[in-house]
């Protein structure tokens, strides 16, 4: 259980912060961007169930926030090399699992698409497509972090997974996909003169 008795510590003035080992780096380190942009993917979630989005997207979408807290718990404390930290919360093949039951399930009630889909649409899918592209964001991060660093490779095939589940909710939410906006190439350029 995490315990805060209050929020400011004073420790990071100087622009360093702690990770969950205890170690010090600076607040521009690769791995406090990395789980900072999933902060930040998890606030956008809580704006999309905020505004609105229908059951069961928005109980799901409750469900991934917990899990992404789960993800920046997972990045908070570096993997020794080769090694899993014992007692450490790391994210599971199960977590991943039920993305992909969630996905399939919402899959079986859309069309194939016969283009790529614009964002926007309704309102809720609108926002699910942003929470896409910030998962993508996240994901790359992560990425360029495990250069440098190891880390777990289930938190890379999450977020992977994730913005998948994202893109066919929002797909969901445009009335099964009846209401998505599809590209369609070149469809605004003008003819060579």
């Amino acid at each position: 259980m995490v315990y805060l008795d209050r929020i400011y510590t004073k420790s990071g003035d100087k622009g360093q912060t702690s990770l969950g080992d205890g170690s010090r780096v600076p607040k521009t380190d690769s791995r406090i961007v990395a789980y900072g942009t999933v902060d930040e993917l998890n606030s956008l979630i809580g704006v999309v169930v905020a505004a609105g989005t229908p059951e069961p997207v928005a109980s799901g979408l409750k469900h991934i926030q917990n899990d992404l807290f789960d993800v920046g718990a997972d990045l908070c404390v570096p993997v020794a090399s080769g090694t899993e930290a014992e007692g450490h919360l790391r994210v599971t093949t199960e977590q991943v699992t039920q993305l992909e039951r969630w996905i399939d399930g919402a899959t079986d009630q859309l069309q194939p698409l016969k283009s790529f889909v614009l964002p926007g649409g309704t309102t809720a899918s609108a926002h699910l497509h942003l929470a896409r592209t910030v998962c993508r964001r996240a994901e790359i991060k992560i990425l360029l972090l495990a250069e440098s660093t190891p880390i777990n490779p289930q938190v890379t095939i999450y977020l992977n997974r994730l913005s998948d589940l994202l893109f066919v909710w929002a797909r969901l939410c445009n009335d099964a996909g009846q209401s998505d906006v599809l590209w369609v190439p070149g469809k605004f350029r003008t003819p060579p003169p």
